[in-house]
């Protein structure tokens, strides 16, 4: 990429360019100098990926109190009534914003198409064939990039969170940018980095999804909340060689079965609803069908098969899973999908309110790295982008704090760090060794299932993981650097070498945090299942509160 020179300062910083950042970047006053980072380019989320649709009560027979109920319901007991209201509630004005500016929604005629998908009371999921996501982005990465007042920097690393040291607000960032680490000063800054898959060994997110956010926002002193709930998709492409494709739960709305070897609709077994229950209960019952039926369930798979849809049908709705499908030498028409669950969403993150602001000022939340309470415990389908567009709608209302950032940021000192070739290359494959571990152990001790003995195993070793990361000599020397040191790195590839070191230090943490949360909440409920306590306990409707080291309870939840 050619050399552009960025700002020192702007008004507010957005750190995320799916459709949470994007949205909030767009709805931020015009009057205000807005600089949009993101660490690829403003074309790669997870949003992109979210096949599904974006719920909303505008059917004439459904209502927002209906959608309020059944978000409540797949919630499990954890959701924040005012919350759920408040996003059900602006639904449908935020659908009708997007479409203002040009999401091209499937339609039946002139009305906006609707389909069902699970733990949905009605057809609410509007749609644009399966790349619903892909069309949201598409569409607000235009608007963006025809914005004067954003400036879109790609391809930068956000290391750290700059507080202010009398105040503790949040006065900007630590960037790292073409090879060179520098502070980026703000009057707000608000963090849209999405949700942390890849701390999974098998998940459906992107390679960017390392839980960028919740880390910095956390080793800030941020609150963050229900960490130990992860939603785990049923279906997810399961083919050697193949990345965790989502096969999207509309195509179960559609009408597809899930069968097992034998062609058995299996999932009846475990709920009156089967495929269409709840997706963590889907999850656990193919979890559990392949635990009793399958001889390597680590490597094994169920089956979804589309054919009881018409072929029609299927070449109009999901055009890009047939696309991706044939990829890997499957043909939807003809015969049966393999699947499995994999990780897809964290309900939990940065405590945020309705005004997406946290316990540090000048720091803000906005969609799968917050935790707003509208998910609870397990998050109702297509109720994500619904969030994003939500949420990020209240960036208009920002009223920023009177201070002045100073014009002129001069440096302590510029830094130079360098090694020679060979100790680059050892640590280079210290951290991918580490990065290649940590999702392994994650998925087996944190995973479906978790029990006591395997989650302290688990924090254990990525104590000892965290140690060994610690000694690296670029984590001695970036861990020690100061607010408004400058860094220069004189060395090729230096990109791709702190990108891999940034991100494995936020998944050590993430791994860290999901696996004592896991531990702490002795119970099952929503996305968190206890093979130890299988059962929801009352005493246990509240929320897992976490601040620096030290994890409490919220108050009970009525």
């Amino acid at each position: 990429m050619p050399e552009i020179e960025i700002p020192r300062q702007f008004d507010v910083i957005v750190v995320g360019a799916g459709a949470a950042g994007l949205y909030t970047a767009l709805c931020l006053p015009k009057s205000l100098q807005v600089g949009l980072i993101t660490k690829e380019t403003v074309t790669l989320s997870a949003s992109d990926w979210a096949q599904g649709g974006i719920a909303a009560a505008i059917a004439p027979e459904d209502s927002p109190r209906l959608h309020i109920e059944d978000t409540i319901q797949a919630g499990a007991g954890l959701c924040d009534r005012q919350a759920v209201e408040f996003l059900a509630q602006e639904a449908p004005s935020c659908i009708q914003s997007l479409v203002n500016l040009g999401v091209a929604f499937d339609r039946h005629g002139q009305a906006l198409a609707l389909t069902l998908e699970a733990a949905h009371s009605r057809h609410r999921v509007l749609h644009a064939a399966d790349t619903t996501g892909r069309e949201v982005t598409t569409t607000l990465t235009a608007q963006v990039l025809h914005r004067q007042n954003i400036q879109v920097i790609q391809q930068a690393l956000a290391l750290s969170l700059w507080l202010n040291p009398q105040t503790g607000r949040c006065q900007g960032v630590s960037l790292f940018y073409q090879g060179k680490i520098t502070w980026v000063q703000a009057k707000a800054v608000v963090l849209a980095t999405g949700g942390g898959g890849q701390v999974f060994a098998q998940t459906t997110n992107p390679a960017v999804s390392t839980g960028d956010g919740v880390a910095i926002a956390w080793r800030a002193g941020a609150i963050l909340r229900d960490l130990e709930f992860v939603q785990f998709h049923p279906t997810a492409l399961t083919k050697p060689g193949a990345d965790r494709f989502l096969i999207s739960e509309a195509v179960r709305g559609e009408g597809a079965h899930l069968v097992d070897d034998a062609g058995r609709r299996f999932a009846f077994d475990y709920h009156p609803a089967g495929e269409l229950a709840p997706r963590d209960v889907v999850s656990r019952a193919i979890f559990s069908h392949l635990q009793r039926t399958a001889v390597d369930p680590a490597t094994a798979h169920v089956w979804l098969d589309m054919r009881p849809i018409p072929p029609e049908k299927i070449q109009h709705r999901f055009p890009n899973i047939v696309k991706v499908c044939q990829r890997w030498g499957i043909d939807v028409f003809h015969e049966p999908i393999p699947v499995a669950p994999a990780a897809h969403y964290w309900m939990g993150g940065i405590v945020a309110d309705l005004q997406n602001r946290t316990n540090i000022p000048g720091l803000y939340a906005v969609g799968e790295t917050a935790s707003t309470g509208v998910h609870g415990a397990n998050r109702l389908a297509s109720n994500s982008l619904l969030e994003c567009i939500v949420f990020g709608a209240q960036m208009a209302n920002l009223q920023l704090a009177d201070i002045e950032l100073k014009p002129d940021i001069s440096e302590l000192h510029l830094r130079e760090f360098s090694l020679d070739e060979n100790n680059w290359q050892t640590q280079q494959a210290q951290l991918e060794a580490l990065r290649d571990k940590l999702p392994r152990l994650v998925w087996q001790s944190a995973g479906i299932c978790r029990e006591q003995s395997r989650l302290d195993e688990a924090i254990a070793t990525v104590e000892s993981w965290q140690q060994d990361f610690a000694i690296l000599p670029l984590s001695q020397f970036l861990l020690a650097l100061r607010a408004n040191e400058t860094v220069n790195f004189p060395v090729p590839n230096i990109e791709r070498q702190l990108r891999l070191w940034a991100e494995t230090r936020n998944l050590l943490d993430v791994a860290d945090l999901i696996l004592r949360s896991a531990a702490f909440r002795t119970e099952s409920r929503g996305g968190h299942y206890r093979i130890d306590y299988p059962e929801p306990d009352p005493h246990w409707q509240i929320h897992t509160l976490v601040q620096e080291h030290h994890w409490s309870k919220s108050i009970p939840l009525s």
